[in-house]
């Protein structure tokens, strides 16, 4: 079942057209990719998902019907532009978005120390935000984002100011928040992350939808049919890249070469991401 389905949803400002006609659908309890180059449209999308701007034409599901304020309070969100207030203090302020989100004090502070110990930042909670460093406050932006449990998170490249370690930190939360049964939305550049982490990808350019689907279906569509097959004979191992054809391991095998191991070669998503946008220019 799709918990969000977009239907031929528009948006223009003024003369500039953000979104042309898009129409996706995105599973429930899976990691979703919205990808696409710089002022394509991801942006508008997420902000018509989340009710803070109204399309021009075409509606948003959610869960099978018209998506309502209600629904959006079961949405947590992290923007591209981190929105944080300085002054307050980082246990202040993690509780202030916790509860804006409906959580009970109690439940606030209970889920927020959880937090905290797991991300081993216990000693943050009386410190000034202006006092925490980019990778800091963005952890801080996740903990806000998730910690009231909703069904559906959108995260707009939660990985932009992270170093390798932490950034895999959050990996594994994602990972983890979908194996408890959350959908999320993942808009980032990231298209190691888009391998590891997404099921399902949606690619807006220009405005419009390029390309939706399973990563894997996608991959093998765009791929060559191509193998990479290593065998051994009598001067030794060796690996040859071959068009894929009916037979082609017989063949091997009747020329008396040991195959040592075979594999289908796809592109990767970056390779198919830079084609796609290239061609639409």
């Amino acid at each position: 079942m799709a918990i969000i389905e977009c239907r031929e949803v528009c948006k223009n400002f003024g003369e500039k057209v953000a979104l042309d006609h898009v129409s996706l659908q995105i599973p429930e309890g899976q990691i979703f990719g919205l990808l696409g180059p710089n002022g394509a449209g991801k942006t508008t999308l997420i902000r018509i998902i989340n009710r803070i701007t109204i399309p021009n034409g075409g509606e948003v599901l959610f869960q099978g019907r018209p998506i309502t304020q209600r629904d959006v309070e079961k949405i947590g969100y992290m923007p591209e532009e981190r929105g944080l207030y300085r002054k307050m203090k980082v246990g202040d302020q993690a509780m202030y978005l916790a509860q804006l989100k409906g959580m009970s004090a109690g439940d606030a502070r209970a889920a927020l120390k959880d937090w905290f110990i797991r991300f081993g930042i216990q000693s943050w909670w009386d410190k000034k935000v202006e006092e925490l460093s980019k990778g800091m406050a963005q952890k801080l932006q996740f903990i806000t984002t998730v910690v009231h449990r909703p069904s559906l998170m959108i995260l707009d490249e939660p990985f932009s100011g992270f170093d390798p370690v932490n950034a895999d930190v959050i990996r594994k939360e994602i990972l983890r928040l979908k194996e408890e049964g959350a959908t999320i939305i993942l808009s980032t550049h990231n298209m190691e992350s888009v391998e590891e982490l997404c099921d399902n990808i949606a690619l807006i350019n220009k405005s419009r939808l390029v390309i939706t689907g399973g990563v894997e279906d996608i991959r093998r569509k765009h791929g060559n049919n191509n193998v990479e097959v290593v065998y051994t004979d009598g001067d030794g191992r060796h690996t040859e890249v071959v068009q894929n054809t009916p037979g082609l391991l017989q063949s091997y095998l009747e020329k008396g070469l040991q195959i040592n191991s075979y594999r289908e070669l796809m592109p990767r998503m970056n390779d198919i991401f830079i084609k796609l946008v290239t061609e639409a220019k």
